[in-house]
């Protein structure tokens, strides 16, 4: 390479490093901010959405890196930006999802002594940040990016910042192998021998095992592990947030754990791969879980083990690893199948059933799981699903099933509402760029919404738009703040601030360039779906459904796969009420 060639700006830094990683797609907002970064970009071959809200930017990266693995790319204007961007690194931060932010920032000499700005342009994201750094000068660049996308990724995923100042992005700089690519993880470690035969016990001395994966065991890729170690062994497996779909959800192996926890007070042992004993998961204790039952725990982090309850078997490793060691353990054991794990669906009759009377009416007002009955008759098996809202995404729970890896997005554990729009625009260009890599059709993407959640970051349906990305989007429209409202009914029966109205959301949709149409008829809901996937970009299905839908869940346990009401008395005595 001559001298001249050798020479790069600051943002083709950037931009050399991210190709150098497989990273094909950023997501920013406009362009002064980033100018030299883009137009690197944009000569290096990068494609670039363009997204109109900071946490909707943050949040389609984080739909990227969910669906690829890879860092998701954010940039953002560091001063006026952040604010707004702290939902979306909430979000990330959370699902220990791999991204990282480069916000703009001004270099330290232009900051005045009684200026507007604090002396640190980052300190708003610091307390949410695994790594939060400022680029000092250009030629340690390179050092900073490379550290930057391995915090990101290293040990429990989560979000890196860096602050790269604007005379930064535009200096030269000799271009040098600090450009290569680096190992962003180390290679993950299996659990000790003992823990391991210490859940070979466990579960061999077992009536009613049980196994449950979280977004860990989907971040560690285990799912050819663990489908391996269901078949063998005949272990019901409950799948949450990113872990749904590692074992196909065919209500005989596979379960979603929103629908099938209700089994979990049945199980005798319980194996936990790669997720937290949260609140969503009634913390690990009773009357959720069997007071007596046995628990195995596989994390990456020691600090999960106890957090709650008493951890028997603490197993501290790569899921993936460590699930893979345990099924050879349980073969030189002799260990053979655990039994006939049909108890799940013996324990969740009563809610099958109830679930199922619902919706099956042809006229008359629109039940949301007729919405999703519908859905899964003609959304492609390998779909990527994504859920947003409450009462919308509670429905889905009792009538989807997920059927692959990293084909399951929402906003839990945060919960913010809205974040769903902007993680679907990311997994529709992650699947872009993936199906490009591998020379394949990308799979589709599905979103489905609540009225109230749609409204946050309706205007990232541009940011679709402008990408050429294609979204199904489904609208199960209430006209309400329907868990707010509902909940109000429940307890009160008063309503006050949660009415929204009937708005023609498909119009937004037209307005950004969507295809858009609103559905008021039960038969007309999977016409309009089939005709959504046939089409060539974004679709908004508004959908009007049964205002009274809602407060029917709150009233009936057995339709609740959403339990937001243990939550204060967990916190005060770490117990949780029955679910049925």
């Amino acid at each position: 390479m001559s001298e001249k060639s050798n020479r790069l700006t600051g943002g083709q830094v950037i931009s050399r490093i991210l190709k150098g990683y497989g990273i094909e797609t950023a997501f920013v907002l406009a362009g002064a901010a980033h100018s030299h970064t883009l137009y690197a970009f944009q000569d290096d071959g990068m494609t670039v959405i363009s997204g109109r809200h900071e946490t909707g930017t943050v949040g389609a990266a984080d739909g990227y890196a969910r669906i690829t693995g890879k860092p998701g790319i954010a940039m953002i204007s560091g001063k006026q930006g952040m604010p707004n961007a702290m939902g979306g690194i909430q979000t990330a931060r959370m699902a220990c999802s791999p991204v990282v932010v480069f916000a703009s920032v001004y270099a330290d000499p232009s900051r005045e002594s009684l200026g507007d700005e604090g002396e640190d342009p980052l300190e708003m994201a610091k307390p949410y940040a695994k790594w939060c750094r400022v680029v000092p000068t250009v030629d340690r660049l390179a050092e900073f990016v490379h550290a930057a996308l391995r915090a990101a990724m290293s040990g429990r995923p989560g979000v890196a910042v860096i602050g790269v100042p604007l005379s930064i992005q535009s200096a030269i700089v000799d271009g040098d192998a600090a450009l290569g690519v680096r190992p962003l993880s180390t290679n993950g470690s299996e659990a000790s021998a003992d823990s391991i035969e210490a859940a070979v016990e466990m579960l061999s001395n077992a009536k009613r095992p049980l196994v449950l994966v979280g977004s860990g065991a989907g971040l560690s890729n285990a799912g050819s592990a663990l489908r391996s170690l269901a078949e063998t062994y005949r272990l019901p497996v409950l799948g949450h947030a990113l872990g749904r779909g590692l074992v196909p959800e065919d209500h005989v192996l596979g379960f979603s754990w929103p629908l099938a926890q209700v089994a979990a007070k049945e199980a005798d042992a319980v194996l936990v791969v790669g997720m937290r004993l949260s609140q969503r998961i009634g913390y690990g204790l009773a009357p959720r879980f069997n007071p007596k039952a046995k628990i195995a725990q596989i994390d990456l982090v020691a600090n999960e083990f106890g957090r709650n309850r008493v951890i028997d078997v603490p197993m501290l490793g790569d899921a993936a690893l460590t699930v893979s060691k345990l099924s050879e353990a349980l073969s030189k054991a002799g260990s053979s199948a655990f039994g006939d794990p049909t108890w799940v669906n013996d324990a969740m009759s009563a809610r099958l059933k109830r679930i199922d009377e619902l919706g099956r009416n042809e006229t008359g007002l629109i039940h949301p799981t007729r919405i999703g009955r519908d859905l899964m008759d003609v959304m492609p098996d390998n779909a990527i699903f994504v859920g947003d809202g409450a009462d919308a995404l509670n429905w889905m729970f009792g009538v989807t099933r997920v059927s692959g890896d990293r084909c399951y997005l929402d906003h839990y554990p945060l919960g913010s509402m809205g974040i769903g729009t902007a993680l679907s625009i990311g997994a529709a260009a992650a699947e872009r760029e993936l199906s490009r890599q591998e020379n394949r059709d990308a799979r589709e993407v599905v979103l489905v919404t609540g009225d109230g959640s749609f409204g946050f970051y309706a205007s990232e349906w541009n940011a679709a738009t402008l990408a050429g990305l294609k979204v199904v989007c489904v609208i199960a429209n209430d006209g309400a703040w329907g868990t707010e409202k509902n909940g109000q009914l429940a307890s009160t029966g008063r309503n006050v601030n949660c009415e929204l109205g009937q708005a023609n959301y498909e119009l937004i949709g037209q307005a950004f360039g969507c295809f858009g149409e609103c559905v008021e008829n039960p038969k007309d809901i999977k016409p309009a779906l089939q005709r959504a996937f046939a089409a060539s970009r974004t679709t908004i299905i508004n959908i009007l459904t049964d205002p009274d839908a809602g407060l029917e869940r709150k009233k009936d346990p057995r339709l609740q796969m959403i339990t937001f009401e243990d939550l204060p008395s967990s916190h005060r005595a770490h117990y949780s009420p029955e679910v049925a």
